[in-house]
């Protein structure tokens, strides 16, 4: 289908009856659970490259870099370019030279960010007396070391204050199991300082929107929203008034949706994503996974 995209009512369960110009999808829980390829994955990717839509895989794990992620979709058989990939490594490093040019940060995080930062001319400190910016990102390696350099930037020398990359508590992985992202960072550095997470550069927040947007050229009508999480990918969306699509493959369940307000529906609830497209596309499709 060619026509223009079609907004249904939220909370629609059917799928969509025609095509958007664009797509910005989640990766893990969406097209890949751990090293798996969730199933009608490249079906859909594919197909969505053979009709020229633009795609955007948009991602709030800044452990990896753009051309880790490349590599990796690669491995899977979905073959994408370095600019089809946004992070919240490259929301953070974007937001703090937008409004805090200058500023000296402490990211608790791992290389990929650090990088990112240096690369960016944005100066980086470990000593609390310098620090204007906490950073609390997912970051297997965090410590009590940290922890102190953020509590005493934060609290004894009142010159800090807390942002994130993402919001997310968990990365979920095969069977059910996960791991602590950035949430539990935030939790901790709020627990022990008091202060309050004042900026957020991942989903659900705005920038990452806006940065997605405009990396697509597109505004928020004319793309769907793919993802598996209701906090974070199907807030975004609702908030932007974007119509989203849940998939069933990662953390949300059809349990989470039965106590949900209509209006915190997302547009379409799916199975798999390769739902999302209209069916007179889908049974144009190759039988592939």
């Amino acid at each position: 289908m060619t026509g223009a995209f079609e907004q249904p009512a939220f909370g629609e369960t059917c799928r969509p009856s025609s095509l958007a110009r664009g797509y910005i999808l989640d990766l893990d829980g969406t097209i890949y659970l751990g090293d798996a390829l969730l199933p009608g994955a490249r079906r859909f990717v594919e197909t969505l490259q053979a009709l020229e839509r633009n795609v955007l895989f948009l991602s709030n794990n800044p452990t990896r870099t753009p051309a880790e992620y490349v590599s990796k979709l690669s491995r899977l058989g979905i073959p994408v370019d370095p600019d089809q990939i946004l992070t919240t490594v490259d929301t953070m490093t974007s937001w703090l030279l937008l409004h805090h040019p200058g500023a000296t940060v402490f990211p608790i995080a791992e290389q990929p960010l650090i990088d990112a930062l240096q690369a960016s001319g944005i100066a980086i400190s470990d000593d609390p007396t310098r620090i204007d910016i906490v950073i609390a990102s997912y970051d297997r390696l965090f410590d009590y070391r940290k922890l102190q350099i953020a509590f005493d930037a934060i609290r004894t020398y009142g010159r800090a204050f807390l942002v994130a990359t993402n919001p997310d508590r968990f990365c979920p992985f095969p069977g059910g199991r996960g791991e602590p992202d950035a949430g539990a960072i935030i939790g901790a550095v709020e627990g022990c300082t008091g202060a309050r997470l004042q900026q957020n550069t991942g989903k659900p927040d705005r920038f990452m929107l806006e940065a997605a947007l405009n990396r697509l050229g597109l505004t928020a009508s004319d793309c769907v929203m793919i993802g598996d999480r209701l906090a974070t990918d199907i807030r975004m969306a609702l908030d932007a008034g974007m119509p989203s699509a849940l998939v069933l493959t990662g953390d949300a369940t059809r349990d989470d949706l039965a106590t949900l307000e209509p209006k915190a529906m997302p547009t379409w609830v799916l199975e798999r994503i390769d739902q999302v497209l209209p069916e007179d596309v889908t049974v144009q499709l190759p039988t592939r996974a």
